[in-house]
């Protein structure tokens, strides 16, 4: 099952440290990549937002009253969606695709657009809304989620690997690591908590409009160079 940690963010009475780091990187001062095993310095580090209150974990996470619609997630803090999904479909999908569930109906608190991204901790009037990073409700032309990926569907699909027993090269199985209770999920793939950018504020930020596509590997698990990420499911 994925686990999704919670890491703290700084030491007490000090400043954090993606402050000091992303200060360094936007006043070119910045010698060392910024590689982090935890949400600082990702584009998820809202810190420097206002709307977030200058907390980091406050949009995702509160220690209590928790929105737990969603079974077994994380002290949810960020108001669900209530949208209904255009889900991916094709001849040769094997698997049974659902409405969004699990890790990806949190990741589409946000990520659908239909929800103001300061909506969380109780606030619900929110106006600011996710651009760069959207989905929508329009899953047809995305990865499908939420189906139960097992050995079942690997021996009727003939191209997947058993995820029970194909290690996933993060210590364990597929099943073990990037499994959400069985099924693929958007955290299958993506980690909020990891980062994986080494070029300072231009790694999520581009000042003459639009991202590449580097922006959007930023959360992986496994870099996916070579089609690395893909090639642990998908038998090629």
């Amino acid at each position: 099952m994925v686990h999704l940690s919670v890491q703290s963010a700084s030491t007490p009475g000090a400043m954090p440290a993606s402050h000091n780091t992303i200060i360094q990187a936007c006043n070119g001062t910045l010698t060392e990549a910024i590689l982090s095993p935890d949400i600082r310095n990702s584009h998820h580090d809202f810190s420097g937002a206002s709307w977030s209150g200058n907390q980091i974990c406050r949009p995702c996470h509160v220690p209590h009253n928790a929105i737990t619609t969603v079974p077994n997630s994380p002290l949810w803090s960020h108001q669900l969606s209530t949208a209904s999904y255009t889900v991916y479909s094709s001849s040769t999908l094997d698997a049974q695709t659902n409405q969004p569930l699990g890790t990806t109906k949190l990741c589409l608190s946000c990520h659908d657009g239909t929800v103001a991204i300061e909506n969380h901790a109780g606030q619900t009037n929110g106006t600011r809304f996710t651009s760069w990073g959207k989905v929508g409700t329009d899953l047809s032309d995305d990865h499908p989620v939420s189906f139960v990926y097992n050995t079942a569907l690997a021996t009727s699909d003939g191209e997947l690997y058993d995820p029970s027993t194909t290690l996933s090269g993060l210590g364990g199985t597929i099943e073990d690591d990037l499994l959400d209770n069985g099924r693929v999920e958007c955290s299958t793939c993506h980690d909020p908590h990891i980062s994986r950018n080494t070029q300072g504020c231009s790694g999520c930020h581009n000042a003459h409009g639009g991202f590449g596509m580097t922006g959007r590997t930023l959360s992986l698990r496994i870099d996916n160079a070579g089609s690395a990420f893909c090639l642990t499911c998908h038998k090629k």
